[in-house]
């Protein structure tokens, strides 16, 4: 873990622990807020267990029958994940290659970008075609360089 992404989530779980009231079941830390849910699940290997229903509002997941979707991403996951209505989200953190920390005693868990999101779902984006001017008058397209890497600059005077 950096440094930097250390004291970030230090900080994060300070300020949570102190702002969290005794009704609170626990409170997720994630992408820079933070979820108070009022019944979760502690078992004996230290597992946090969620509502299925809590899952979109901590990361932006749902379970669906195809596993845990966000976008037009699907997650396969087993059913040993899943008791009832309840996810164990520590599980998925790990399936997923997701960093997190816990105050079992403060009830804070920190969780971390997730790799998965960031590596092949942003890869597989594609921009947006856009034609402009060259320097000569001509028009450029951004579809002419497709499977390239492209810097475009973009200027407005408001």
């Amino acid at each position: 873990m950096k440094r930097r992404d250390f004291l970030f989530t230090i900080s994060a779980a300070t300020f949570a622990k102190a702002t969290l009231n005794a009704q609170a079941g626990a409170t997720i830390l994630y992408d820079s807020r933070a979820v108070a849910l009022a019944r979760v699940d502690v078992d004996a290997s230290g597992a946090l267990w969620v509502q299925k229903k809590d899952l979109p509002r901590i990361n932006g997941f749902e379970i669906k029958p195809q596993g845990a979707c966000r976008a037009d991403i699907c997650i396969p996951i087993p059913r040993g994940m899943m008791r009832g209505d309840t996810f164990n989200l520590t599980a998925f953190a790990q399936r997923v290659g997701q960093k997190f920390i816990a105050d079992p005693a403060a009830r804070v868990w920190g969780f971390g970008e997730i790799p998965v999101m960031q590596g092949a779902y942003l890869d597989s984006r594609i921009a947006p075609d856009v034609e402009v001017p060259d320097r000569k008058g001509q028009p450029v397209r951004l579809s002419q360089f497709r499977g390239k890497k492209v810097l475009l600059v973009t200027w407005a005077s408001w």
